[in-house]
């Protein structure tokens, strides 16, 4: 049944929560989370993108012989199809190599170009980055010239361009340079203030997971090398683990890697390292055995080293914040060692929602939410049928749960059903208020369900008052054998029940009379007649002879002017074939004609859009006509006349 089931999976849900608190992160990067990357992983081995097989590569472990050598035989093929700038597909190039174990050698002019090339001119801090690093792949050591070299370009460089990008770059291309590029581990402070905070929850930069991990890693890397503080507080530092889990589900190879990349490498940072404390399970404790197990994890949900020693709770009813417990300790299980357990019998928690405050070592701080459920029990439960006008004592009968009423219960249109419980906490006996109390009437031969509430009274009992006459329209006036059913249910208890009480027959009056008065009303389930459209009659026309006036009154015009042209002697001796002639007699049959097709087929729209070039071509042939015929007149050549008109 719907309302049952809406209630047990309520009672499945997850209700435990955490708020941030010092050095703590919600989540980590756990199983379910390795394993997904790790598809990517192998996927990208299936992609022609060079940069995507360099970093499937690295990051997949015992790859298989013959896909590592078909992977080697493509290598050069997906280097010369690749867009990526020279010096980043000269990298994957040779990492791809390197990672798979490739054993032909690479040509004399790849070689040699990557040789050269740290002796060019660099024009950029990500150029740098890759160039060093390919010299680093090939096992090839920067001679102190050319390291000094790079340096001064790299110091220029920064003053041209210190946006994040080319610092993040530069802090990898410093910590392999050597003292002479200690200026750049200066720049880790400039790198932190352009981190853009997000919810005031998590930091990243610009330019998404990918810039955000390279900053971030070079700068432990480069202050690591050159002996500096730690650059990150504790704070800013969980901001970024943050940022960090929040893109776990990045699909992309680089991605993948460089996310696996940050999360060790702030796993690793010593004093500001962020760790993970959470609850485990779905945060219900039953009264009768309440354990509260929590998990003490790395960012990558590993056991934290060195591990807690002094793990301590404080645990407060969220309802009033009152105490229940000041110092409640958790004891790490030998099985795991990231599980740490919490007694909590001797404090003897009541059904609710709590609160612990957790701190471990006095360092990493977290609060959980977490809920212990009780058990309902059904203290007592009346059910009797009543004449509906009268308010005289009604007899009652009691039902112990979970038994069903002995005998049935009758009752018609004149009478009413009221049902009386008392539900109170097994372990308390105190009488409680639950989320969800319905009565659900089904019946016994079609099925059919209507479904009750039960209100709670001021003495905080249930009662079920239903009057069979007024509510007949509900059951759709069908008599018959009923089955009555209360149905108890509350997230915070962990023994909700679908209680079958008692059986009745209901009785209704004038069953089929009223049923089809008030069928219409009802709920649709069964198949409508078929719908038959009839569209509007067309409108009755003029008779014929009407039209036929009427067309003649429209071509009176077309007639005066032929008789009016045989009045006046009109005749063609005088036409000549000039092109202006002959243009403007078309145009204006061109005229004639379009509105003939406008009368038949065209709207007044599409008749304007052919009309303008036609009246303008008849304009001016029109125009060229007519002065001839002037010119002609005047006994002057056209040509004089059109000359002198110009002028």
């Amino acid at each position: 049944m719907y309302i049952v089931a809406l209630i047990y999976a309520a009672l499945a849900l997850s209700l435990s929560s955490t708020t941030l608190g010092a050095r703590t992160v919600q989540d980590y990067l756990g199983q379910r989370d390795i394993r997904r990357l790790h598809k990517v992983f192998n996927d990208g081995l299936k992609l022609n993108d060079l940069q995507a097989v360099y970093y499937s590569s690295l990051n997949i472990q015992n790859l298989d012989t013959k896909a590592s050598v078909d992977l080697c035989s493509k290598l050069h093929s997906l280097y010369e199809d690749s867009k990526l700038n020279c010096y980043e597909k000269d990298f994957y190039l040779i990492g791809s190599r390197k990672n798979l174990g490739c054993k032909e050698k690479l040509t004399e002019a790849i070689l040699g170009k990557v040789y050269s090339s740290i002796k060019s001119n660099l024009s950029s801090s990500q150029e740098i980055y890759y160039r060093v690093a390919s010299h680093k792949l090939l096992g090839v050591q920067i001679d102190e010239q050319n390291s000094a070299r790079i340096v001064k370009i790299l110091q220029e460089l920064l003053k041209k361009d210190d946006s994040i990008v080319s610092l993040g770059y530069a802090f990898h291309v410093a910590s392999e340079l050597g003292t002479g590029a200690a200026f750049v581990a200066d720049r880790v402070e400039d790198a932190i203030v352009q981190a853009d905070e997000v919810d005031g929850k998590m930091l990243q930069f610009e330019g998404g997971l990918s810039i955000t991990a390279l900053v971030v890693n070079g700068i432990f890397r480069v202050t690591n090398i050159f002996k500096k503080p730690t650059p990150l507080d504790s704070e800013q530092a969980v901001k970024f683990a943050t940022y960090f889990l929040n893109r776990r589900s990045v699909q992309s190879t680089k991605g993948a890697h460089v996310l696996i990349e940050a999360l060790k490498t702030l796993s690793a940072t010593g004093i500001s390292t962020p760790i993970c404390i959470q609850m485990i399970g779905n945060g219900q404790l039953q009264a009768d055995d309440p354990i509260l197990n929590v998990g003490i994890v790395d960012l990558l949900g590993n056991p934290v080293i060195p591990p807690p020693q002094n793990v301590y709770g404080k645990i407060l009813l969220k309802k009033d914040n009152s105490v229940l417990a000041e110092k409640v300790q958790f004891i790490p299980k030998s099985s795991d060692k990231t599980v740490y357990a919490a007694q909590l019998s001797s404090y003897k928690p009541t059904r609710g929602i709590y609160l612990v405050e957790i701190s471990a070592d006095n360092t990493f701080t977290q609060t959980i939410l977490f809920k212990v459920l009780g058990r309902v029990k059904v203290h007592s439960l009346e059910i009797g049928v009543a004449e509906s006008d009268t308010s005289s004592s009604i007899k009652k009968q009691s039902v112990a749960y979970p038994q069903l009423l002995d005998g049935t219960l009758k009752a018609d249109s004149t009478q009413k059903i009221l049902l009386k419980t008392v539900l109170i906490d097994e372990g308390t006996t105190k009488v409680i208020t639950v989320h969800q109390a319905f009565v659900l009437m089904s019946n016994l031969e079609t099925n059919e369900e209507i479904i009750f509430v039960a209100e709670q009274d001021s003495n905080k009992a249930y009662k079920f008052d239903m009057d069979v006459g007024s509510h007949g329209a509900e059951f759709r006036y069908k008599s018959g054998n009923y089955k009555l059913q209360l149905i108890i249910g509350d997230s915070s208890i962990s023994n909700s029940f679908n209680w079958h009480v008692a059986n009745v027959v209901l009785k209704f009056p004038q069953e089929s009379v009223l049923f089809s008065d008030i069928s219409m009303k009802l709920p649709i389930r069964n198949t409508l007649p078929e719908i038959e459209h009839m569209f509007r009659p067309p409108e009755k026309r003029p008779p014929r002879f009407v039209s036929d006036v009427f067309t003649g009154l429209c071509l009176t015009p077309l007639v005066l002017l032929l008789i009016f042209w045989g009045k006046l002697n009109i005749n063609l001796s005088n036409f000549t074939f000039e092109l202006s002639t002959i243009g403007f007699h078309l145009g204006f049959g061109g005229i004639l004609t379009l509105f003939a097709v406008f009368w038949v087929n065209l709207n007044m729209f599409q008749t304007l859009r052919l009309l303008i070039p036609i009246a303008v071509f008849t304009f001016i042939c029109g125009n060229r006509l007519l002065r001839r015929i002037h010119a002609i007149r005047l006994g002057k050549s056209p040509s004089t006349v059109s000359s002198t008109a110009s002028t």
